[in-house]
């Protein structure tokens, strides 16, 4: 069944989302940033997506201490990234309570040490953020927080951490995050094509329950829900009741 996940994008501290992932273009939001956390899990949420977007772009953990305090909430396994840049941070995040470390810049910059990292830590402890634009036909992979490009594709890595024993994948849509637009469909599609053993979360543009029970019936691990959840567009519980049933009819 398709899992959907609530997102936590955390800026100085506060509850904030970007639009295309731009650090200039940033809605913040009056939520307590634990106390959001324990609504969701109060709604049915299993997992959290948490994003240090300082850490992000630094490659230092910024907001270390607000994210310690959501991992601790009860009934809710988190899954968080931003400022991995070896595997000392992949250490501390996992010493910090997150069941999942989600590593993006570095898992495009130095494949080889990511795939070592699976090896060592285990598929389940490690979720592979290769969140892309379309380019020239090309899926690109920028990185630092989509603010430097880099010359892998996602049609590079997807094979190569497919063979490494990969099971996670997080990929974000740029041109879509935050635009409340709709998902690319097309994208998954065309994920599943090259590495169809990839459990896939999806993420941008999901604005409404709509877009998430066609994402649950193409078959996606799951749904990565920001700002229609911030916005009020749906709840969670909506968005848990649209995928069972999309599961039970699958």
């Amino acid at each position: 069944m398709t899992l959907p996940i609530p997102a936590i994008d955390l800026r100085d501290g506060k509850v904030v989302r970007l639009f295309k992932g731009d650090y200039e273009q940033q809605t913040t939001f009056a939520f307590d940033p634990v106390g959001l956390a324990q609504r969701y899990a109060q709604e049915g949420a299993t997992w959290l997506h948490v994003v240090d977007l300082d850490g992000a772009r630094s490659g230092h953990f910024e907001n270390l201490p607000t994210l310690m305090a959501i991992a601790s909430v009860a009934g809710l396994a988190v899954q968080a990234g931003g400022g991995i840049r070896d595997e000392d941070g992949v250490r501390r995040l996992l010493d910090a309570g997150v069941a999942r470390v989600v590593v993006g810049s570095i898992a495009i910059r130095e494949p080889d040490s990511v795939a070592a990292w699976i090896r060592r830590y285990g598929h389940e402890k490690i979720v592979l953020a290769l969140d892309t634009r379309l380019r020239g036909g090309e899926w690109r992979l920028p990185s630092a927080g989509w603010t430097a490009d880099e010359d892998r594709t996602l049609d590079d890595l997807l094979p190569f951490y497919e063979a490494a024993g990969a099971r996670h994948l997080l990929c974000t849509d740029i041109d879509r995050d935050g635009t409340m637009t709709g998902p690319n469909t097309a994208l998954y599609r065309h994920v599943a094509a090259i590495a169809p053993t990839l459990d896939v979360q999806a993420s941008g543009g999901v604005r409404s329950l709509h877009d998430v029970a066609g994402l649950a019936f193409q078959g996606v691990a799951g749904v990565i829900l920001g700002r229609s959840l911030l916005q009020g567009e749906f709840s969670m519980a909506e968005a848990l009741a649209v995928t069972t049933k999309a599961g039970a009819s699958c």
